[in-house]
């Protein structure tokens, strides 16, 4: 079992910047696959970031290529969303997970956070 934490969801203005964590605890961190969605109200679960187990390959989705970078430290457990430029519409609950592979599916992914809510102002 994999347990995961997320943290750094809040309110922020239009154009400005956030940093999310997601600590992981429980199974060796290292060979999972981790990845960022995100869920606005009325609406489905989608792809944000993934970053590989190796770290070595990332992905993300169009909606926020330029804007947002996925990191992960293997030291702390921990995987990291930096997000800047911040619009309204990246207003959602934002959720970590882990997997075996890399995959934009949120079904391809075994464990899940309970959710961090960012807020972006106009």
């Amino acid at each position: 079992q994999v347990q995961l934490v997320e943290s750094g969801g809040r309110l922020q203005q239009t154009g400005g910047s956030l940093r999310l964590s997601c600590a992981a605890s429980g199974r060796t961190f290292s060979p999972y696959a981790m990845a960022w969605f995100r869920q606005a109200p009325g609406q489905g679960r989608v792809f944000i970031a993934f970053i590989s187990g190796s770290g070595g390959a990332t992905r993300y989705a169009d909606s926020v290529k330029g804007r947002f970078t996925i990191s992960r430290d293997y030291a702390k457990n921990t995987v990291y969303l930096q997000m800047n430029s911040l619009k309204p519409e990246d207003t959602a609950v934002y959720y970590c997970a882990a997997g075996l592979f890399s995959s934009v599916t949120g079904a391809d992914y075994n464990y899940w956070g309970q959710g961090t809510q960012v807020t972006v102002s106009s």
